[in-house]
Parts: C-alpha cells; sequence; structure tokens
C-alpha cells in the first residue's frame, strides 16, 4: 500500500513539474542577484568566455578570469574594468531613486590569471592562490574549449588528449577546487558551459563529441550528487549551444537550403540566453530550441532513421569543410616555416 501511495504522490509531483515548467514560459521569473559574488571564468581571454565576463561585470559580480592566453585574458579585464567605470557614474542615478546599492563601486575588482586548466595541478595551485587573493568564489563557470579539427585517424594522439583534458577533465578539478566550500556554505552556482555536440553527435570530430559527451555526463551527475545531499542551495546551469560564430567552427556548413532556417548563432544571443537561464537558476539552456526536439528525435528513432535525417539536413558531413579548412591552414604553415 505504501508503494502506491508513493507512486501516486510522484506522478503528482512529475505532472506538477510539466506545470511550473510551462509557468515559466509564461512568465518570466526574477533574475537574482550576484552583486559582490566571486564569478571565476575558465578561458574567459575570448569568445563566449569575455562576453560572460562583460554580463557578469554589468551586474557588479566580483570576476576572476581564467586563460592559458596572458595577453588576450588581460585585454578581456580591461573591458570588464570601462563597465565596473560606467557603473560606478551610473551609481548617482540609481541612488536617486531610491534603490539601495547591494555593494559599494569602488569595491569592484577583476583579477586575471594565467592558467593551464588541462593541469590538474596547475588548477589547483591557481584556485588556492585565488582563496588567498580575493575570496571564495560563489560562481564558477566551466567555460574553456578546445578543438582539434582533424579526423580520428589523422588527429595526433596529443591532440585528443589535450581536447578531452581541456574540455572535459578541466570540469572536475575546478569543481574540485572550489566545490567543498560551496557545500559548506549551501551556496553557489556551477555552469557547465558544453555543447550541442554534447547531446547528439556528427561525424570528424570524434574527441570533440567525446569531450562534450563527458562534461554533460559529470555535470548531470554532479547534479543528481547535490540533489541526493539535499544542498538546494547550490545550483547548477548545463549551456548547450548549437554552432556559435565566434570563429572555432569556421568552414561548418549544413545544407544550403536549410542553413537559413538554422544559421550559426550570434555569440552575444547565446550568452544572453545562457545569462537568463543561469540568474534564474535554470538547470540546462539549449539555443535555439530546436535542439532540445533534436535530441528527443535521437533519443527515441532508430539509428537509421537518424542518418536519414542527417543525411536530408547535410548534418552528417557538415565538418567537413571545416576539417579542410583546418588541413590547409596547418599546411599552409608548415610551409611557410620551412617544416
Amino acid at each position: 500500500m505504501n508503494i502506491l501511495l508513493e507512486l501516486f504522490v510522484v506522478t503528482f509531483r512529475v505532472l506538477w513539474a510539466f506545470v511550473l515548467a510551462a509557468a515559466k514560459w509564461l512568465v518570466r521569473p526574477k533574475e537574482k542577484s550576484v552583486a559582490g559574488q566571486v564569478c571565476l571564468i575558465t578561458g574567459a581571454g575570448s569568445g563566449l568566455g569575455r562576453l560572460f565576463a562583460l554580463e557578469f561585470a554589468r551586474r557588479r559580480a566580483l570576476l576572476v578570469l581564467w586563460d592559458i592566453n596572458t595577453q588576450s585574458n588581460e585585454e578581456t579585464a580591461g573591458m570588464v574594468r570601462h563597465i565596473y567605470r560606467e557603473v560606478a557614474e551610473a551609481a548617482p542615478r540609481v541612488a536617486g531613486d531610491g534603490e539601495k546599492d547591494a555593494l559599494p563601486h569602488c569595491n569592484l575588482q577583476v583579477y586575471t590569471y594565467t592558467c593551464d586548466v588541462s593541469k590538474r595541478e596547475h588548477v589547483y595551485s591557481t584556485a588556492e592562490r585565488v582563496r588567498k587573493e580575493v575570496g571564495e568564489v560563489s560562481v564558477l563557470v566551466n567555460n574553456a574549449g578546445v578543438v582539434s579539427g582533424h579526423h580520428l585517424l589523422e588527429c595526433p594522439d596529443e591532440l585528443i588528449e589535450r581536447t578531452m583534458m581541456v574540455n572535459c577533465h578541466a570540469h572536475f578539478w575546478t569543481t574540485k577546487a572550489f566545490l567543498p566550500k560551496m557545500l559548506e556554505m549551501n551556496h553557489g552556482h556551477i555552469v557547465t558551459v558544453a555543447s550541442s555536440l554534447g547531446l547528439f553527435s556528427t561525424a570528424g570530430v570524434e574527441d570533440y563529441c567525446a569531450s562534450k559527451f563527458g562534461a554533460v555526463g559529470f555535470h548531470e551527475s554532479l547534479s543528481h550528487e547535490l540533489k541526493a545531499a539535499e544542498k538546494d542551495g547550490i545550483k547548477t546551469t548545463l549551456v548547450c549551444p548549437y554552432l556559435v560564430d565566434t570563429g572555432m567552427f569556421r568552414g561548418c556548413r549544413i545544407r544550403k537550403e536549410i542553413e537559413p532556417f538554422l544559421p550559426p548563432l550570434k555569440p552575444e544571443y547565446c550568452v544572453k540566453q545562457a545569462m537568463r537561464a543561469i540568474l534564474t537558476d535554470q538547470p540546462m539552456i539549449c539555443t535555439p530550441r530546436l535542439m532540445y526536439m533534436v535530441t528527443f528525435m535521437k533519443s527515441i528513432l532508430p539509428f537509421e532513421a537518424v542518418v536519414c535525417m542527417y543525411r536530408f539536413l547535410g548534418a552528417d558531413k557538415c565538418m567537413y569543410p571545416f576539417i579542410a579548412q583546418r588541413k590547409q591552414a596547418t599546411n599552409n604553415n608548415e610551409a611557410k616555416n620551412g617544416i
């Protein structure tokens, strides 16, 4: 009898979850404040990482920027400081409206660290510096990512290992470094910037797909672990965008008749959608929403049916032009340097 009662309760909760999800589509949830909280972003020197930094800066978070490229990381920091100055100049107008500032603007700072997230010793040592020099991290954005751009049999083992280390293993090291304090305080937010290629795959980028599938699996398991530990104060958000026009996959093409309906995403749009999900504690965001349907269809259709769909869309070999461009660029660079 108890199990029947539990089954009834579970059924009700599942249906209620659908109701709440539908309500969020109709009524936009209020965004939470991250003012004064320490936000660490990996891969902050360019692409989505830089845009995430600028968005968090506009919301008066204290930024900690990690990137392997010191120069580009400092360029991002300069942009963040410019936003901080704009926020400080706007402070009198905010105060004039009778709204009390959550944080004195003079305390807004950005910290930069050169860190190779593929090396766990470097991650742990840099994390220790952050704790001593800045404080405990409240928002962790695992964004750093690389792509080799080679067919499997042509890809050097070192590049495969690096792709797995940066895109997947680094999430373990950064989370292990900062999660203990979040658990102690029952407060924090962990963001995993994965990819639609972590939900469904395509040909020619086996290492990238494997790394993103790994990141998605890590994130989902971590989310369940936090729920099992009843640490509801620690939120998680999985970000899975479609192809983003950052240059990372330059040359990637689907069928030309379909491409106008599914063009590469503008990076600014992708980050704004992700920020809305993060600040409303949304567990997962796929951009565009069509990706939800693609993932669902991939899960229920026979494999041969999925292959037919891929071929119709031109998604089966969409990475081949990108790989060809990478190979040509590599050959030209080798010829230029006399290798």
